[in-house]
């Protein structure tokens, strides 16, 4: 089977389009752009690398008016997709659970900067400020003013659970409030292993992760001797390292060009989404490697 954007943007609105025939429509006349086009549009920004919501409206207009025979005006389109956020998350979790991916007993989180400013005038007024703060980043030796984007996913690169927090917040508070809020992702899966690296290492954490049925695999620090399955580690991590470079490299995640909460938020989430659906699209055609995006970005 040929794989390319149109093949996936078609199974894509019909997969949505699906799911959302069982939802009751909201009162009034229906918008002209409907959600799933509106949702196929959002993914296919994304892979394609438009920063600028403008920018990728005249390209739609120019290159696709035959799959979309409504374009919204720029603030519409903007407002439309920030609006759209639960049903983006939604969207997320609906194509994950239609993989053989979501039922693996096997997780890979870390965390990664998602930059929203880079001058002094821009902290100060930055409606983000507030929630967005400074934190370091290690593998690149340089700080920055933003979030942190926090990602659980199977060893195939397959996103399970997200979220953005200020870069302030520990690590492992992180990572617990998400474990907590979907406890039920966890109870259906006896025996889930996760792998992290040395910045979730504590006693404590480890302790309530062994209370919820989660072994915790990770570096021993300086102070520890070496910890069970630990030869193996290396090459497990650079899984999510590589998931992180393809949010970040194809994805264009530090240039989400976010400047409220709401637009952060659903920027990271769009990308997020499009990196979900091209796996999901690569399983259901069965394609050797699941998190390859080379046949969508063109």
């Amino acid at each position: 089977m040929t794989t390319n954007l149109t093949t996936l943007v078609t199974a894509l609105y019909v997969k949505i389009d699906d799911d959302w025939a069982g939802i009751a429509r909201l009162p009034g006349r229906p918008p002209k752009l409907s959600h799933s086009e509106l949702l196929c549009l959002a993914v296919m920004q994304a892979l394609l690398g438009f920063h600028s919501e403008a920018h990728w409206l005249r390209h739609v207009r120019a290159h696709y008016r035959g799959m979309f025979p409504y374009i919204p005006q720029d603030a519409g389109y903007n407002k439309r997709l920030r609006a759209a956020l639960p049903q983006v998350k939604r969207l997320i979790r609906v194509l994950a659970k239609d993989t053989d991916f979501w039922h693996d007993t096997v997780w890979i989180c870390d965390s990664t900067p998602v930059p929203c400013g880079t001058s002094r005038p821009t902290v100060k007024r930055s409606e983000v400020a507030g929630w967005a703060n400074y934190g370091y980043c290690a593998s690149h030796s340089r700080f920055y003013w933003g979030l942190r984007l926090f990602l659980a996913c199977t060893p195939s690169g397959m996103p399970i659970l997200w979220a953005l927090a200020s870069p302030k917040i520990d690590e492992r508070e992180v990572l617990a409030a998400m474990m907590e809020v979907d406890a039920q992702l966890v109870r259906d899966r006896p025996g889930l292993l996760l792998i992290t690296d040395k910045g979730f290492a504590s006693k404590a954490f480890e302790r309530s992760l062994s209370e919820q049925g989660v072994t915790l695999l990770r570096p021993s620090t300086k102070r520890e001797a070496t910890r069970p399955g630990e030869p193996m580690l290396k090459k497990v991590r650079q899984l999510i390292e590589s998931v992180n470079d393809t949010l970040k490299g194809q994805l264009d995640l530090e240039q989400h060009g976010g400047r409220t909460c709401e637009g952060v938020a659903v920027r990271v989430a769009q990308r997020v989404l499009a990196l979900t659906a091209a796996i999901w699209h690569n399983f259901q055609t069965g394609q050797a490697v699941s998190r390859s995006l080379t046949a969508y970005d063109h």
